[in-house]
């Protein structure tokens, strides 16, 4: 990194310290420059989210070509949060810590395993090991879902799940097939608030080693604080399960 430019970034950790601070690095003509931007995250001390009309600000400006962020009173080691958000810019993130002043770049690997990938509610969750096997496997890909952890607990809230289906291209069916999202209640919730993959008695997956233990029928899932996995499908899984749903691009060839 240019020495400008990390001391831009620098002098905006410090100025920011003891919050998060954040910004983009925008190439403006050849010229790499960085763009500061506002921390609105809730507890801006340990996370951040960039301000989106500071984000739109930087398009303006020159083409986005890195996320950069520091780490108060912390090493630049990426934290799982920042793992999945980097693999969903598409980007590369800097991370500063601060005042050690550290700098760490990570890289998107551009396809996370869908197996034993770690949950980040909103990026690597039960929807989105979903929506990769889809991609995957038949190639469909969904518009983004903005989703706030918890939004299963309040009766009052939307039924994400229940309300989006149809738009997204499923329909209700009444016996699950290969390839099928089953919509599942676990725990104490308001809504149906999980989802996973039905695989029947083939658990091959796409562009992934593995073996399966015991038989089938088997179900891709990410359940909430736990690793993506392959379980079993039936007992009390088929007792939460609450809608079986097909998208409707799938029908050709099946």
């Amino acid at each position: 990194m240019a020495p400008d430019l990390l001391e831009a970034i620098r002098v905006h950790a410090a100025e920011d310290y003891p919050r998060e601070a954040c910004g983009l690095v925008i190439d403006r003509a050849g010229r790499l420059v960085y763009q500061r931007c506002r921390n609105t995250a809730n507890e801006p001390g340990e996370e951040f989210r960039i301000d989106p009309h500071d984000y739109a600000a930087a398009e303006d400006l020159g083409e986005v070509v890195a996320v950069v962020h520091s780490h108060p009173d912390a090493s630049s080691l990426p934290s799982t949060r920042d793992l999945a958000m980097c693999e969903a810019t598409g980007l590369p993130w800097h991370i500063l810590s601060w005042p050690e002043g550290d700098l760490r770049t990570i890289l998107p690997k551009g396809d996370t395993p869908l197996l034993g990938r770690p949950f980040v509610h909103g990026l690597w969750d039960c929807w989105q090991v979903c929506a990769d096997w889809y991609q995957r496997e038949w190639g469909l890909t969904f518009a983004p879902y903005a989703r706030e952890d918890g939004w299963w607990e309040d009766a009052q809230g939307p039924s994400l799940y229940e309300q989006a289906y149809v738009d997204a291209g499923f329909v209700a069916v009444d016996t699950p097939r290969r390839g099928d999202m089953l919509v599942m209640a676990i725990g104490r919730t308001a809504h149906p608030n999980h989802a996973g993959i039905y695989l029947g008695n083939d658990p091959r997956l796409p562009g992934e080693q593995w073996t399966p233990t015991g038989a089938g029928p088997f179900l891709l899932h990410h359940l909430y604080g736990r690793p993506s996995e392959v379980i079993v499908f039936g007992g009390p899984w088929l007792d939460r399960t609450r809608l079986v749903l097909r998208h409707r691009d799938a029908e050709v060839g099946q």
